[in-house]
């Protein structure tokens, strides 16, 4: 678009030349002859740049520039004035009235075109920033809008999550009354409704599965919803007592009943008495033992190792066991009696292959309870670890799952639950083609994939024996049988 041009000027000789010289460079040149007409001009017009004479009848060209200031609409418009003076004051006078610049009388075209040119392309240069700046602002205005959104929306996804975490819990202690159990699995909670029906009760209970699918759990839950749970729940872990030493702990000794017996002991029954006992791995118990235990069972009366006085408790026995026991029996490894006196009231727990829409929440659980000891916080599960996680088999169950978590809480430096490179070649096995093998077999890979999950470590803290929940010792004996050994 053409520049257009206000000349405000009470002689006519100079308009007429400023007229020629302007419409000859290009530009649209309005006139006026004094202030109060430029006034009207400029609010109708609206030029793009005023030459402005000072020297004016009525109303002077300081006074005229100064209500062209003063109005928002011309405020912007540049001001050149055209004065016969050089007296230094008028100038600064100018200036301070809002003028960008001054053409002292008798002017030069060339000086005039120059100056002109040069301010116009000034205001140019101005509407453009100020556009640019105006869009910039826009474009971040909406940016910063689009971020608010989103953080507005993470933030309601959160409390989302938050709120379903919260009333998902509360769903299932109020569904299933066991604080301890996470779960969401209908198969499982028929476990636990089984639970409840028995734990008021007095009835010896018998809880089967595979290691590591929280037999202990169960029997807390029952201990904890039965007429005894204030009094001790005392658990025994038969197969990680040395063979020479469970009747002792199980029954306590006399002083001087054996070498080493320097003072009276007080065995685990005696300290259950009122309360509960839970015999876990009751599968492992010596064969000789048993006909004792069977006769707590019946009679709820026992000896000291070395004592003549029978001592009668009221004791409410729980136990478990992943092994087989019928199969035991069969072998003459267990007594038929004794599976019967304990066989009252099956539980079986079900393996985590068998429940896997339960691993989102056990993995939330096992963050929310490892994750503070190693200074972790973690929120985002991502969906791709649940994937990964669903798609293995769980040879150790929930024991193995919670070792994975904690070992991930490690590697995972955000608040993400990261779960490294070394679980994806665990985890193809659960793709394994399924086979029939012998018994052995199956031990034989049981063994193997839970070493390979450590790292082949045996014993200590989350090691293939504790996964197994057998003592380390048994395990490198069922090794050295199984021909297993560490790939070298």
């Amino acid at each position: 678009m053409t520049p257009s041009i206000l000349v405000v000027d009470d002689t006519p000789h100079n308009i007429s030349i400023l007229f020629d010289a302007l419409t000859h460079n290009g530009y649209r040149v309005l006139t006026e002859q004094d202030g109060k007409s430029a006034l009207e001009q400029v609010a109708y017009a609206k030029p793009d740049l005023i030459l402005l004479d000072v020297m004016m009848p009525g109303m002077n060209g300081f006074e005229t520039c100064r209500r062209l200031k003063a109005k928002p609409e011309t405020a912007d418009v540049p001001v050149i004035f055209m004065t016969a003076s050089s007296e230094t004051i008028d100038k600064v006078n100018g200036f301070n009235m809002g003028a960008v610049d001054y053409i002292t009388k008798p002017f030069q075209l060339s000086e005039v075109l120059a100056r002109v040119q040069t301010h116009l392309a000034l205001r140019q240069m101005r509407h453009d920033l100020q556009q640019a700046n105006e869009a910039l602002e826009a474009r971040v205005a909406e940016r910063t809008e689009a971020l608010r959104k989103a953080l507005d929306e993470v933030e309601t996804l959160k409390d989302q999550l938050q709120a379903e975490n919260t009333y998902l819990r509360d769903e299932i202690r109020q569904t299933t009354g066991f604080d301890e159990i996470v779960t969401q699995s209908k198969p499982f909670r028929q476990i636990l409704t089984k639970v409840d029906q028995v734990a008021p009760t007095n009835t010896t209970v018998l809880i089967l599965g595979e290691s590591g699918t929280g037999k202990e759990l169960l029997a807390r839950a029952i201990h904890q919803h039965s007429n005894r749970k204030k009094q001790p729940l005392i658990k025994v872990n038969c197969a990680a007592l040395p063979a020479t030493l469970i009747e002792s702990e199980l029954f306590g000794h006399e002083k001087g009943a054996f070498t080493g017996a320097i003072n009276q002991k007080i065995g685990r029954f005696e300290l259950a008495n009122n309360g509960t006992i839970f015999l876990d791995e009751i599968g492992e118990m010596p064969f000789d033992l048993k006909s004792k235990l069977l006769r707590v069972l019946q009679e709820g009366e026992f000896e000291r190792v070395g004592g003549t006085k029978t001592i009668r408790i009221n004791v409410r026995v729980l136990t478990a066991t992943n092994r087989d026991l019928e199969t035991e029996i069969d072998a003459g490894r267990f007594r038929e009696d004794l599976y019967y006196r304990l066989n009252v009231f099956p539980i079986k727990s079900l393996p985590l292959r068998e429940r896997k829409e339960d691993i989102p929440l056990l993995v939330r659980h096992f963050c929310d309870k490892h994750g503070p000891d190693m200074n972790r916080r973690i929120e985002v599960i991502p969906a791709k670890v649940i994937d990964t996680l669903t798609a293995y088999n769980w040879p150790g169950n929930i024991r193995e799952l919670e070792n994975i978590v904690e070992r991930s809480l490690i590697g995972s430096t955000r608040r993400q639950l990261d779960l490294g490179d070394w679980f994806g070649r665990n985890s193809t096995m659960a793709a394994r083609r399924v086979t029939p093998l012998t018994l052995d077999e199956c031990e034989r890979a049981h063994i193997t994939t839970v070493l390979e999950s450590t790292n082949w470590k045996v014993s200590g803290k989350n090691g293939a024996a504790e996964i197994l929940d057998i003592i380390p010792t048994t395990l490198e004996s069922r090794m050295k049988k199984l021909g297993i050994a560490r790939p070298r």
